[in-house]
């Protein structure tokens, strides 16, 4: 048994185990199945539970980052938002690029379609193109 303050104290009763326990208000936990004996240690249970969840929700991670530029984006501004983007995909995130498009920039859709494309030969070397649409403009890249 291991105590609330990470004390072995060796082998103990059951019930021993269990009022003390009781007496710092934890919880008696069976941490591994021994053959012999099994290991239990005075914690408490729904910390443990909560740290547990935690420490799941986090090994558990893809998510998708969005990016929104529009046609006439400036060279600085193009670069940051890539770095930013091999950044991500390298740490394991999706990324997706939205051009938008307001009044007269729909007549130059092809110029839109180019950065598009620009984009994704980009980003070819840290992530692979998980869809491509030209009509609504929008790339989603996930790591490679």
């Amino acid at each position: 048994m291991i105590d609330h303050e990470n004390n072995n104290r060796g082998l103990s009763d059951t019930r021993e185990a269990l009022e003390l326990a009781q007496s710092v208000d934890l919880d008696l936990v069976v941490v591994s199945e021994g053959k012999e004996a099994p290991v239990a240690k005075i914690l408490n249970y729904g910390k443990l539970q909560y740290q547990k969840k935690k420490r799941q929700s986090q090994s558990a991670r893809p998510i998708l980052k969005e990016v929104r530029l529009r046609p006439n984006v400036g060279v600085a501004d193009y670069n940051l938002r890539i770095n930013q983007a091999i950044e991500w995909l390298s740490k394991g995130d999706s990324v997706k690029f939205v051009i938008r498009l307001r009044g007269r920039e729909h007549q130059n859709r092809g110029h839109a379609g180019e950065l598009l494309d620009r984009i994704v030969t980009n980003l070819s070397s840290v992530g692979k193109v998980q869809s491509l649409d030209k009509r609504s403009l929008i790339v989603q890249v996930i790591p490679a």
